[in-house]
């Protein structure tokens, strides 16, 4: 999987492909960035096929259950609680609405 996205932190296109390689190329033309990651990621599985190393698994085929154990300090799991309480929504609803903000922006 290679991914190409706008990083408004660095200010231009950035590229990854995750699990092989994280951000590894960025510029300001998304083709060129793309083009770029490409050619890094040939490279990368030429080299890795040389050392006769196992791939990691790709993400895009992975199924996923939807769950997933969260450990947190429990003053964090406490003020949590608390808010879901406070809102009369579950601990659930609070934590997924949280973590689409964070990796999600813009909703699904």
């Amino acid at each position: 999987m290679k991914i190409v996205e706008w990083s408004p932190e660095d200010g231009c296109f950035v590229g990854s492909a995750p699990p092989l390689i994280g951000r590894c190329c960025h510029g300001d033309v998304e083709a060129e960035v793309v083009a770029e990651l490409s050619q890094i990621v040939e490279e990368w599985l030429a080299i890795h096929a040389a050392d006769t190393k196992n791939l990691p698994a790709a993400l895009s085929t992975k199924r996923y259950r939807g769950k997933f154990q969260l450990r947190l300090p429990p003053d964090l799991h406490r003020l949590l609680a608390l808010r879901a309480a406070m809102s009369r929504r579950s601990i659930n609803d609070l934590a997924v609405e949280a973590i689409e903000r964070a990796v999600a922006p813009g909703g699904r």
